[in-house]
């Protein structure tokens, strides 16, 4: 079973917790055991599995991000002037795997699923893919 989702995102970089869409999309499938593969099809956003307690680590995640690949840069090259934003993208990935048991995300206790813009705000869509097994 393959689900596509839209989102809206409201700044340039930001990480929103998606974790209740997806286990809502789990749940949807009535998919017992299996897994969960979440996909970002945009090359200046990515999929993370991260802390979801403290609202300070997404804050600290993206100022390191920030600091490690700064909006501008004397060597960028790219004209559309978005290096920043490729380079977080591919630091983070454009997929995460969920194990599916019991009929719930196999998620630790503070782990949360985000998506990750870079390059926003944008409309975004992702996609999550059902397997069972």
């Amino acid at each position: 079973m393959l689900i596509k989702e839209t989102l809206q995102t409201s700044g340039r970089d930001q990480m929103i917790d998606i974790t209740r869409r997806v286990a809502a999309a789990s749940a949807q499938s009535g998919i017992i055991d299996g897994l969960a593969v979440v996909y970002c099809p945009h090359t200046t956003a990515g999929i993370t599995v991260q802390e979801n307690a403290d609202p300070d680590v997404v804050r600290d995640v993206l100022m390191r991000l920030d600091e490690v690949y700064p909006w501008e840069h004397p060597k960028y090259r790219h004209e559309e002037g978005n290096t920043a934003s490729h380079l977080k993208a591919m630091t983070t990935g454009t997929s995460q795997t969920i194990v599916i048991s019991g009929g719930k995300l196999l998620l630790g206790t503070w782990q949360g699923i985000y998506f990750c813009e870079f390059d926003g705000p944008r409309t975004r869509t992702f996609y999550v893919k059902l397997m069972t097994g």
